[in-house]
């Protein structure tokens, strides 16, 4: 329990953590608001204006998040001439996503032009879902080069275990548990890609509906549900190992 509780505290620390979790409260207000809004419309206004007031604090809280394109770049630049082109394409759409959507947010509480609203809200999810594709595409490129790498291994394992001999089984097994030890890096890596991937998808599914309305993208259930996926993926990958 105590181990939870300090993850918790950990996980709240960070700015994704925080904002994993008023994204929550923003989509099960979304869903909440839409299930009893023909009911209760005294209930539904209110988790409207729960699902507004999370949206909002949102934004205020990304305030400047744009730069952190620079420093994932910096950092992790790409293995390959691919994946370097890939991460900087992703990183440059979602540098504009969160750069234009500072101006979204201002607009929105009538700091700027109210009108800019629209305008400000097709760029920054135009640039948000640009950013999504490149990032899926580099995912997907590196899970299949994990995929190979782990046969790899564990070709190499079957190998050593069949042609261990009694004077070499102690480095044998030693040698046997160091790849077994790369194998399951790989396994946890895919999974946290597999992760991100749902969350990528998720979202573009939101960006999507602001782009190109449609009555699919833009149903409440749909924008709910990849709201939630989106928010409990990156909770997922943020939460303290």
């Amino acid at each position: 329990m105590n181990d939870t509780v300090d993850k918790l505290v950990i996980f709240l620390a960070k700015r994704d953590g925080i904002d994993k979790l008023v994204k929550t409260f923003q989509y099960v207000s979304k869903l909440v608001n839409y299930h009893v809004e023909s009911t209760d419309s005294d209930m539904a206004k209110r988790f409207k204006n729960w699902e507004v007031a999370s949206g909002l604090s949102r934004k205020a809280f990304r305030t400047g998040r744009f730069l952190t394109g620079f420093n994932a770049l910096r950092r992790n630049p790409g293995s390959s001439n691919t994946l370097r082109l890939l991460a900087v394409l992703g990183n440059a759409g979602e540098m504009v996503y969160f750069f234009f959507d500072h101006f979204l947010w201002l607009s929105r509480i009538g700091t700027i032009d109210a009108k800019l609203a629209k305008k400000m809200s097709f760029i920054s999810a135009f640039g948000e879902s640009v950013g999504y594709i490149f990032f899926i595409i580099g995912d997907f490129i590196l899970m299949r080069q994990g995929l190979k790498e782990e046969m790899k291994l564990k070709r190499r394992i079957r190998s050593s275990n069949d042609n261990s001999k009694n004077d070499e089984k102690e480095s044998k097994g030693e040698e046997v548990e160091e790849l077994k030890k790369r194998v399951q890096k790989i396994k946890g890596d895919r999974v946290m890609r597999l992760m991100a991937v749902a969350a990528n998808v998720a979202d573009l599914f939101i960006a999507v509906a602001e782009i190109e309305p449609n009555p699919f993208c833009n149903h409440t259930i749909t924008l709910g549900i990849s709201g939630l996926v989106s928010a409990w993926a990156g909770w997922y990958r943020n939460w303290p190992s």
